[in-house]
């Protein structure tokens, strides 16, 4: 096909980026995006057999692989956006990812590749695989991991490409031997693959990658007759080692699972150092570059967290007000003054701002307009946020009640009494509403406001409490970051920081990642509490991690506010504000939001 051909008048042929057997890969543009230049990857299959059979067939697997795409959600697997037949041709829309394949990127190296970058990309395709063996209702076995299918995009992260060939698991099915040879395992050859499969070919990919010798010009299975380090000896006992066990003969001695692959490369990056090394010089990370979107300067820090709501951004300052500008270029829209400083996040509900300030008020004002429409007062300063829950507003204050109120008519309903000031957001969830105390204890109570259980660490519990299932998390500045029994407040496990936290847990697939004060970001493991990664900044993190896409970001009070891929804690980028940034951001639409105690507001792509 000719570059300027159209296609169903959308898309727009540039260029041929793949050839294959059955018609080729192009790069073309979508049309229905006029303003911007949105690319788009076109996988063409032509059918021209003579069978009528073998053609249907072969129409049947293409549409196998476009319906089976449009069934994924990873960040590591190009999202499907088109599918669609024209003539004898039929075509997949798929996201054009901005970077080289594998294959490309050894070819081109000048040397072996680094083992600390293998390892990362590793770890990424295990998560990957994990996910596709993980796939509900039925398992989807890949069966042609290699080089040429695994793209390295313009972040430096890996994304699994061409889905041809991929199919469900269903035990004690054969089939015909389909794969590349070389990387497949012997069971396959016999029309045999299961999840156990992937590992071989993960295996033989990592052997690729590192040594330089391509398999498919080898003896089949001959991979023990040329150790990795006899070839590169620059690569670690450990690491090979993990490689030889992929690349077993028999499947019942490889790794049982993607997930354990994954485990066993980590403790081989924790022992070497090399995940550590690819956080910081594996591949190119953004600092200076990033420029920001806007900046809107207030008259004093701000140290709390913003709202986003109908293309409006609101945030409080020490300045005593809070802030409406236009998200889109920072455009000044209004203010109201309150009688002290606000750290608190603003919550929304029903075209009105609710919000609470150090003058001992909660502050309801319409979103459009800046005016005041109720307040609310309680007997002491206010840094808890509020939270919306069956008609009613849910804050602590210093005078150590959480209060809860009407929404619409601004009175009390009740008032819970503890023994310390509330500076945490209440959680609202599974029926219930738990906080936590600077007097270290975290209160279960009901919407009567009655309490249903009591835990007790041994310092504040500033950080705000999330949960997941039956869990609920949060931590202490006595250094623990703790799940707890959601219905009756045992706990589950404990994980010791290196310092105490007042930063807020988030938590993404199975990980849950929290700041603290020795300047980590840490990233723990939910089923086993065990640590996955650390990433260091240049001074405590009180911000709270927020997770968005494949990246969580979060500020430190070195002014930095930083962008890490959640899975292995490499950092994609950092931008430099001039002071601490002690609040979280808000990430949407690909844009990121947040306030520096260096009176600035900024926005930044995210």
């Amino acid at each position: 096909m000719q570059s300027g051909v159209t296609l169903v008048d959308r898309y727009i042929i540039q260029d041929v980026i793949g050839v294959g057997g059955m018609g080729s890969v192009y790069r073309a543009r979508d049309l229905h995006f006029p303003n911007v230049v949105k690319l788009v990857a076109v996988k063409e299959m032509i059918n021209r057999v003579p069978d009528a059979l073998v053609r249907k067939t072969i129409v049947q697997n293409f549409e196998r692989e476009a319906n089976m795409l449009a069934t994924l959600n990873h960040p590591a697997i190009p999202r499907i956006y088109d599918y669609f037949t024209q003539n004898d041709r039929s075509y997949l829309v798929l996201e054009f990812i901005h970077g080289k394949d594998l294959e490309t990127v050894i070819s081109e190296a000048n040397g072996f590749l680094p083992e600390d970058q293998v390892i990362r990309w590793a770890i990424e395709l295990c998560d990957v695989l994990a996910y596709l063996h993980g796939h509900k209702p039925d398992p989807i076995i890949f069966r042609d991991m290699k080089p040429s299918n695994v793209m390295i995009n313009h972040n430096g992260d890996v994304v699994l490409v061409d889905f041809g060939i991929a199919k469900t698991f269903q035990s004690g099915q054969k089939g015909t031997m389909i794969g590349t040879e070389g990387y497949s395992p012997p069971e396959q050859y016999r029309g045999e693959a299961t999840p156990l499969a992937d590992i071989y070919s993960m295996g033989a990919t990592l052997h690729h990658a590192v040594t330089h010798r391509d398999p498919r010009l080898e003896p089949p299975f001959s991979f023990g007759e040329r150790p990795v380090r006899r070839i590169n000896s620059n690569i670690s006992v450990e690491f090979e080692a993990v490689v030889d066990k992929a690349l077993q003969y028999d499947p019942a001695d490889r790794f049982p699972s993607a997930s354990a692959m994954k485990g066993a490369l980590m403790k081989v990056a924790r022992k070497t150092g090399a995940l550590a090394s690819s956080i910081t010089s594996g591949l190119p990370v953004s600092t200076g570059e990033i420029k920001p979107l806007w900046t809107f300067k207030c008259e004093d820090e701000i140290r709390g967290t913003p709202l986003l709501y109908q293309g409006s951004l609101f945030i409080g300052c020490y300045d005593n007000n809070l802030y409406a500008l236009n998200a889109a270029d920072g455009q000044f829209q209004w203010k109201y003054p309150t009688d002290g400083g606000i750290v608190s996040r603003p919550l929304v509900y029903d075209g009105n701002i609710f919000f609470c300030s150090e003058d001992r008020r909660l502050h309801v004002v319409g979103a459009r307009t800046g005016k005041v429409v109720w307040t609310y007062f309680s007997e002491g300063k206010i840094y808890s946020s509020p939270r919306f829950s069956d008609g009613h507003i849910f804050f602590g204050s210093d005078d150590q009640d959480l209060h809860a109120v009407n929404v619409n008519s601004g009175r009390a309903i009740w008032k819970f009494s503890t023994d310390a000031p509330i500076h945490s957001t209440p959680l609202v969830a599974n029926e219930m509403i738990y906080f936590g105390t600077e007097s270290g204890a975290m209160y279960a109570i009901d919407f009567r406001g009655e309490m249903k259980w009591r835990f007790q660490a041994k310092r504040s519990i500033t950080s705000s409490p999330i949960h997941k299932g039956q869990a609920v998390y949060s931590a202490s500045l006595d250094g623990t970051l703790f799940a707890l029994d959601a219905k009756n407040g045992w706990a589950i496990w404990k994980f010791r920081l290196g310092k105490g936290s007042v930063s807020s847990p988030a938590i993404a697939e199975d990980l849950i990642f929290i700041g603290a004060a020795d300047g980590f970001i840490y990233c723990v493991d939910l089923r086993t509490a065990r640590e996955v990664w650390r990433f260091r900044t240049d001074n405590q993190v009180s911000s709270s991690p927020v997770v968005y896409k494949d990246s969580i970001y979060c500020g430190s009070v070195d002014g930095s506010m930083y962008c890490l891929e959640y899975r292995t804690g490499r950092l994609r980028w950092k931008f430099g504000s001039q002071a601490a940034i002690t609040g979280s951001p808000i990430v949407l639409d690909d844009m990121v939001y947040f306030g520096s105690t260096d009176h600035n507001v900024y926005a930044l792509s995210a």
